[in-house]
This record gives C-alpha cells, sequence and structure tokens, in this order.
C-alpha cells in the first residue's frame, strides 16, 4: 500500500502592506542593481582604453629601443639600446620611462627573449615556458587582446609590433590595476545599495502603514457591523465610516463611501422589516387576546348544550362533542401565538430562583399520568439545583419537551429526564429511544409550526408551537436548547444559568 505524503500547510496570503513594501525595495533593487552593471562596465571600459593608451605608449618606446635611435641618439647614450647587442625582452623593460608591470617578448628571427618586472621589487623576472607559449599564440594578432598568464600575473593586456629593424617584438601591462578599481567600485555600490534598500524599505514600510490606515478604519467599521445581530430583534445599524475615509477622490475613499451607502441601504432594509415585524406580532397578540373571549364562549355554549339533559340526536352530540375539543385546542394554539408574541416583544420575566428538581418530580408525575404506556425515568442529584428563571415559564418548557416525547414516540418507548450541574449552567437533557428526528427536520425543528408530517395531521394534538416555545423561553433566560437524534436516541438539552447564593 502507497504512503500518503503529508499535505502541505497552504500558505498564508501577504498582506497588502507587505506586498507594497516588498514591490517598492524589489524595483529599487532591480533599478540599483542595473546602475551598479552599467557603472562597473563603463568604468572597466573606460579604465581599458586608458590602459591601451599607455600599452601602445609603451609599444611605441619599445620599438624605439630596438629598432635604434629615431631622435638623434647614439652608441653608449642607451646602455640596453640594440647597438650594443642582439635586441632582448631586458633592453625593452630596462628602457627609459617603461610603466611599473611591464611584460616584453622580444623575438630576433632565431631566438625568443622574455621577461617583465615586479611591481613590488623592480627586479625583472622571467616568464615560464607555458606562459611564452600563451604570450607566442598572440604574437601575430592585431591590436591589443587580453591574455591570461594564470599563476602570479594573471591578465595582461598585450600588443604586437614590429621594430623598424624588423625585430617582432610584444609588450604588455597588467590589468589588475583595472580589475581592483572595478571591483572596489562595485564593492562600494553594493554596500551603499544595500543600505539605501533597507532605509528605503523602512521609509516604505511606515508610509505604506500611514497610507492604510483609512482601509484599516474601514475594514474596523466593517467588521463591527459584521458581528451585530441582524437577524432578529430591533437593530441600530447606526455605525458609518468616518466622513474623512470616504473622499471620492482617493481609492480608499471611493471604497469608504460605497461602504457607507451600503449600510444605509442595509439600515433602511432592517427598518422596514422590523416594521412588519413589530405589524406582525402586534397583530398576532390582538388577535390572539381577542380570540381567546368567543373561544371561551364557544366551549362555554358547547358545554352547557351537551349538559343541558335535553335529548339530542346522536349527531349533534357528536358535533358538539368536536366543536367542544376543537375550541380546547384552537385555545392552546392561540395562548401559545400569545406568549410567543410577547416573548418577541422582549416582555421582561420574572427572574427568581426556581427549584429544578422539585419541578422536573412534578412535570414527570404529570406525563407519567398522560402518558402510561411509556416508561418514565428521572434521573436527578442528590444536592437541589436551582436556576435563575420564571417558575411558570421553565415548567412549560420540561412539559412541552415531555409532551413531545410521548407524541412523537411509540408505546413502550423509555424517556429519562436528568438533571446535572455542570459548571455555571444547570443542564436538563430528555432523552427517549424512539425512532429519532427525521434528518431534514433538525434544521428547522425549534421555527413555528414546524411539523414531520407533511400532510399536517393533527391526531398527535400537536400545534407545531411546542418546540418554538421551549427555544423563545430559553432564550429569554439566557440559556441553550439543541437536540441530538440518531434512530434509537433521541436527546434535547436544555441549559440555564444556576443560581448564586
Amino acid at each position: 500500500m502507497a504512503k500518503r505524503m503529508p499535505r502541505r500547510r497552504p500558505r498564508s496570503p501577504w498582506t497588502l502592506q507587505r506586498r507594497l513594501v516588498l514591490t517598492v525595495v524589489g524595483l529599487l533593487a532591480l533599478v540599483s542593481i542595473t546602475i551598479g552593471v552599467v557603472s562597473v562596465v563603463i568604468l572597466r571600459a573606460s579604465l581599458l582604453d586608458r590602459l591601451d593608451v599607455q600599452l601602445a605608449s609603451a609599444a611605441d618606446r619599445s620599438g624605439a629601443v630596438l629598432g635604434g635611435d629615431n631622435d638623434g641618439d647614439r652608441p653608449g647614450d642607451n646602455p640596453g639600446s640594440s647597438y650594443f647587442g642582439s635586441p632582448t625582452a631586458n633592453s625593452i623593460l630596462s628602457g627609459p620611462a617603461q610603466p611599473p608591470g611591464l611584460l616584453a617578448l622580444v623575438y630576433d628571427g632565431s631566438s625568443i627573449t622574455t621577461g617583465y618586472t615586479d611591481d613590488q621589487s623592480g627586479a625583472i623576472e622571467e616568464l615560464s615556458a607555458q606562459q611564452v607559449q600563451q604570450l607566442a599564440d598572440h604574437v601575430n594578432q592585431p591590436g591589443s587582446v587580453t591574455v591570461n598568464l594564470g599563476g602570479e600575473l594573471g591578465d595582461y593586456r598585450v600588443q604586437a609590433e614590429t621594430s623598424r629593424s624588423g625585430t617582432l617584438y610584444l609588450v604588455g601591462l597588467p590589468l589588475s590595476g583595472v580589475a581592483a578599481t572595478a571591483a572596489q567600485l562595485a564593492l562600494i555600490i553594493t554596500f551603499v545599495s544595500l543600505a539605501g534598500l533597507i532605509v528605503v524599505a523602512i521609509i516604505a514600510a511606515w508610509v505604506v502603514r500611514l497610507a492604510l490606515r483609512p482601509l484599516q478604519r474601514v475594514t474596523a467599521t466593517a467588521t463591527r457591523v459584521a458581528q451585530l445581530p441582524l437577524d432578529q430583534g430591533e437593530v441600530s445599524l447606526d455605525d458609518r465610516v468616518p466622513a474623512g475615509d470616504t473622499d471620492p477622490r482617493t481609492e480608499v475613499g471611493r471604497v469608504g463611501a460605497a461602504l457607507n451607502r451600503m449600510l444605509e441601504h442595509v439600515d433602511l432594509a432592517l427598518e422596514a422589516r422590523q416594521q412588519s415585524e413589530r405589524k406582525v406580532r402586534q397583530f398576532v397578540a390582538d388577535a390572539s387576546h381577542e380570540l381567546r373571549t368567543p373561544l371561551a364562549s364557544i366551549r362555554g355554549y358547547s358545554e352547557l348544550t351537551r349538559r343541558s339533559g335535553q335529548e339530542l340526536p346522536p349527531d349533534a352530540i357528536h358535533a358538539l362533542g368536536r366543536i367542544e375539543s376543537e375550541s380546547v385546542r384552537m385555545t392552546g394554539l392561540v395562548e401559545d401565538l400569545l406568549l410567543l408574541a410577547r416573548l418577541d416583544e422582549g416582555r421582561e420575566l420574572e427572574m427568581e430562583p426556581v427549584d429544578l428538581t422539585m419541578l422536573l418530580v412534578d412535570a414527570v408525575s404529570d406525563a407519567h399520568a398522560a402518558g402510561r404506556d411509556h416508561v418514565w425515568d428521572l434521573d436527578l442529584p442528590e444536592e437541589p439545583i436551582e436556576a435563575i428563571g420564571d417558575e411558570p415559564r421553565l415548567r412549560q418548557v420540561i412539559t412541552n419537551l415531555l409532551a413531545n416525547a410521548r407524541l412523537h414516540t411509540d408505546a413502550g418507548t423509555t424517556v429519562v429526564v436528568d438533571l446535572a450541574a455542570v459548571g455555571d449552567r444547570a443542564v436538563i437533557t430528555v432523552t427517549d429511544n424512539g425512532p429519532g428526528i427525521p434528518e431534514d427536520l433538525r434544521s428547522t425543528l425549534f421555527e413555528r409550526f414546524a411539523r414531520g408530517d407533511s400532510s399536517r395531521f393533527r391526531g398527535t394534538g400537536s400545534t407545531g408551537l411546542g418546540l418554538a416555545i421551549v427555544a423563545a423561553v430559553v432564550a429569554a433566560h439566557h440559556g441553550d436548547v439543541s437536540v441530538d437524534s440518531v434512530p434509537g436516541r433521541t436527546q434535547f438539552r436544555v441549559e440555564l444559568p444556576l443560581a448564586t447564593h
């Protein structure tokens, strides 16, 4: 089996500030390198031209030494001249006004003599056979050429000439001075460029950071707005980008202005949504409140008619019974809607210590009486646990959860209610071993009128508001409610703040 290679962690993206600073430094480095290379090349060419002029002058003087006196010299005036013997390299090297480091090779037709002047001691030294061969290869080349002699001599600029007497000779000057000067200039440019790059990088980082501060303020505004709970409730969207960062003449200003315009549109949309929700809540609250009286009347008259003792046809008795049961169910629905409307309005609850232990004991006892075909189990701690909240509303939460477990599971299902203190929270869990909740229903389970049966069958007596009330009441108590369900196990978990004594 092939071994799986570890996946590389993706590189973190570069910030705009880093990219700008590196771009400026990179461009400056490129310009510095270009200027440095061009400067060194031009300087070296200039020094090489100057050396060629010196070399031509040395060649002319050497030709005068080897070919005789062109300016009135007589024998005895120049002991190294050709008048005192065959022309040699020493004659050239010991000639008048010759530059230091001069190299000479003389071929008189029968023999070759060579030598060079040592820069430090001034003594005339002999060349090796290999160096002589390298020079001999360039004797017939016109003009000045560069020859690498190796060893201590290195590169030489040489020029071959023929004297008036027919003697072939070659003179050369070292390139070490040219190379040293060019290297020194390159080193100076390198150090100056590095220092300049460091200074420019520091200044560029400061300038870019200063230039990006408006963008950071725009980002901070967008971050604050993004953290606001815009999905529900009253939202005050007053945060805006400062006026100084909305100048349309700058790029960041255009971004800030666009963000402000977007926030204005969002604020108007939220205000319209809030007004619509407020109207709906008010309508539901008013309608629920107004429906309580006629529903009570319908239920009362149906009970009165059914219990009057008068002989009624079986169909009429059945119809009255149905009217009475539907009025009871509709009254419960109206009460639930009225409670949700009041919770949506943010009405304050009575926050007092509530003994959750006794509350669960009473709720499970009631559930056992209502669902004797289920198995009810209660797991309580040894010490009582109290939470801060509204006791009637918390009792309704537990009642709705137990009713949900009873109505949506088969007979014989075991329902376990557990209470524990975890940190600063009281945790209530209701677990059953029923068939579980369909996966497509879990995301909308706590929404209003959420039903597992698409046909909205009312045989179970469910209004679709029980779990919505649970979520709303728990949220009003600053708690959390969640569900975890798989086939054979469903658990509702309610967390409430513990009472502090």
